[in-house]
């Protein structure tokens, strides 16, 4: 049987999302007990009874990795949500009203781009109060700026179609047709662009937490993980740096890659090839 693009896609796309939730959720459900610290077992490299090793306080490296991924996925979905969610209503709003709040929606966007990223989330992230609410939302009110652009120029276009003119002359109020009109043609491109905030909230949650303005240093978390493992690279305990990075970067890969396959999905046009 020869199957279509959007067939393709769908396979794909469920297979990775299937993958990603079941990392999520063997972290959620994993007993603490199992990346605890065995003092029995430090220092031992890769082997079938600890697939990625342990560190010096004997935890388990597979356990440990498995659970900061989990740790990563849940604040990527709660601060990639909350940032798509900013960018799409200040961008609806701003090329919609016009005017004065698509000047204000603007300044704000360059104010917050004028800013080192990383400088500007770690900022935030310690005003907060640090932790796992501080890194969350210190990642979520910084990387609504681009997706902010990208939906305000599609509303830019949208507004001028035909169908758009005809519910203003019909008296509909600016609300009304941004709702009902240009939300559902927009949509698409917010979803897209939620996805594909996925791998920069992670990476920048992993960021801070290395750098000591994130995650307390008691959660097994990639950042925390990375940032204790460079003290015994000399040692050459290679395995407490390479699994759990080169976890990271698959996992942000994945991501990556789910958002190219929902983009497919959503063009009727490629889809159907």
């Amino acid at each position: 049987m020869k199957y279509n693009r959007r067939t393709k896609t769908i396979i794909l796309t469920g297979v990775m999302v299937l993958l990603i939730a079941t990392v999520a959720i063997a972290g959620l459900v994993m007993d603490p007990a199992r990346y605890g610290p065995n003092y029995a077992a430090k220092r031992l490299p890769p082997s079938w009874s600890h697939l990625f090793g342990t560190d010096y306080l004997g935890r388990d490296m597979f356990s440990r990795t498995v659970k900061g991924l989990s740790t990563s996925i849940l604040i990527g979905t709660l601060a990639a949500t909350v940032s798509a969610g900013i960018a799409l209503s200040l961008g609806l709003a701003a090329a919609t009203i016009g005017g004065l709040a698509d000047k204000i929606v603007g300044y704000v966007v360059d104010l917050m781009m004028g800013i080192p990223h990383m400088v500007l989330l770690i900022i935030i992230a310690f005003l907060l109060g640090r932790g796992l609410q501080g890194v969350i939302l210190g990642v979520a009110l910084t990387h609504w700026p681009n997706l902010t652009r990208v939906i305000r120029a599609e509303v830019l276009q949208v507004r001028e179609a035909p169908f758009v003119q005809s519910a203003r002359q019909l008296g509909k109020s600016p609300l009304k047709i941004a709702l009902d009109h240009i939300l559902p043609h927009v949509l698409p491109q917010g979803i897209i662009g939620l996805i594909l905030l996925f791998p920069h909230a992670i990476l920048h949650e992993a960021g801070i937490t290395f750098l000591g303005f994130g995650l307390s240093v008691d959660t097994p978390a990639i950042g925390i993980i990375l940032s204790e493992s460079m003290k015994h690279i000399a040692l050459g305990m290679w395995w407490l740096v390479f699994f759990p990075g080169g976890m990271l970067v698959t996992l942000v890969m994945l991501f990556d890659k789910l958002g190219e396959q929902v983009k497919l999905l959503l063009d009727p046009v490629r889809a159907q090839e």
